[in-house]
């Protein structure tokens, strides 16, 4: 048997075992009949390896998760180092020395006094924790009117049901929209929507204008509102203004709103700033956290808020505590990974050199910002969008398809095309990713 044979008997065994057994998330099962499952077999800094032998550029952080590269030597020794300790011990009635030091570290590291962390696994379990802990608070407070949400139009917080119900992803919600609670959807801040001639500043203030509307007629029934602070990811990497946020801390004050920010995709530098919220200069009375927070090595998230939340819950009574819980809350292993992650920050001097790297993408990115089949090319950080301006259908997957003929990893929202690479990449690599990029907009036919 030739290596060529061998290589593509391989791929089809990973592709039968995978599909008679594994439902994929966010896909449609069927499709895979037509376009084959990669079977990535191992990971070395940006790259992947798929089983024939092929490397792709993950140029999407492996669904925004994996900030300082796969195989990464010091989060695998912190990992290996737990192993030999304790993997897990239930956070009810126990504790241990990995959640102790992370929570210091990041109650230290965040703004303002979110001094108390709950801990998950996912983000929309973290979402889920403070849209549930807002809810209780103003239970315990006697405000038993304010059991409603607010979050901005195209926002994304998850897919449980509670994280749902504050999404405004049409395409995840609507066929669940009998199980789920009310919320109302304010008018965006994303600059895309404004008016021409209109700034993004000026735009921003305009929504939180409309926020601060719907709050002095609704602040008797609403618990909290609910924003990704600059970006909006799922919808497209809708940017916006860092006033919005500004103006909705103080709207919320003014009402007592509780304000949650939802940094799981967007928090530890992804904007520019460790949390996004920095650049406003406001502390949100809840910050959800994951994704980045152990570096995608482990499923981790955490919900951190102020004395002021954390005093209403703490009592003589039980029924007065958070009656919440998740398995593997605050698991070791998790931890440790995420403490390693905070190391390289403090270490590496990540923030600046992350300034360097954008600085030299945009550069770098001249021929495709001006691209005449490119809309909107946009930067905060870490993070580069652009919409594509074509009439192929099933747009989505045949771009994804296209990249990985130019060895990227590349997956579209919608007509979106999206840059949130690890902070490891090189120079050579930001060239490579716009060569490849280019190419697959140049071959476009529609």
């Amino acid at each position: 048997m030739s290596n060529r044979d061998s290589n593509t008997s391989t791929t089809s065994a990973f592709q039968q075992r995978s599909l008679k057994t594994v439902w994929h998330p966010c896909t449609q099962m069927k499709q895979h009949e037509t376009f084959p499952l990669v079977p990535i077999v191992r990971g070395d800094g940006i790259w992947l390896f798929d089983a024939d032998g092929n490397k792709y550029m993950d140029a999407i952080g492996s669904w925004w998760v994996n900030l300082f590269g796969h195989a990464n030597p010091q989060i695998g020794a912190a990992i290996k180092d737990q192993l030999d300790r304790i993997e897990h011990i239930m956070l009810a009635g126990f504790t241990h020395e990995p959640v102790i030091a992370l929570s210091e570290r990041l109650a230290a590291m965040t703004p303002g006094d979110l001094g108390h962390c709950f801990y998950a696994s996912d983000g929309a379990s973290a979402t889920e924790i403070a849209l549930k802990m807002s809810f209780h608070y103003w239970q315990l407070a006697g405000k038993t009117d304010k059991t409603r949400f607010v979050s901005l139009q195209n926002d994304y917080h998850g897919e449980t049901l509670g994280a749902l119900s504050v999404t405004d992803v049409a395409i995840f919600k609507t066929t669940y929209a009998p199980l789920l609670r009310p919320c109302t959807h304010v008018m965006t801040p994303d600059w895309r929507y404004a008016e021409q001639g209109e700034s993004a500043e000026d735009y921003a203030l305009r929504a939180a204008a409309a926020l601060e509307a719907h709050l002095a007629r609704h602040h008797a029934e609403t618990a909290a509102l609910i924003i990704e602070p600059l970006i909006q990811g799922a919808t497209g990497m809708g940017m916006y203004h860092p006033v919005y946020l500004e103006r909705a801390r103080e709207i919320c004050d003014r009402y007592q709103v509780h304000l949650i920010a939802d940094e799981i995709a967007v928090g530890f530098g992804r904007t520019g700033t460790l949390f996004a919220c920095e650049q406003a200069n406001i502390t949100p009375d809840f910050l959800c956290l994951g994704k980045g927070l152990s570096g995608g090595y482990l499923p981790l998230s955490v919900v951190l808020t102020t004395d002021s939340v954390y005093e209403r819950f703490y009592d003589d009574h039980s029924a007065h505590a958070f009656l919440h819980s998740h398995t593997h809350t605050g698991n070791a292993l998790a931890c440790r990974a995420a403490l390693a992650v905070l190391d390289i920050f403090e270490q590496g001097n990540i923030l600046e050199n992350n300034s360097t790297r954008a600085q030299y993408f945009n550069t770098a990115a001249a021929a495709l910002s001006s691209h005449p089949r490119v809309r909107h090319f946009r930067n905060c950080g870490m993070i580069w969008a652009f919409e594509v301006d074509t009439g192929i259908e099933h747009f989505s997957q045949h771009f994804f398809q296209a990249g990985l003929k130019e060895r990227l990893l590349l997956r579209p929202l919608g007509k979106t095309v999206y840059f949130m690479p690890p902070y490891i990449i090189t120079d050579t690599e930001i060239d490579l990713l716009v060569d490849g990029t280019l190419h697959i907009l140049n071959s476009l036919n529609e």
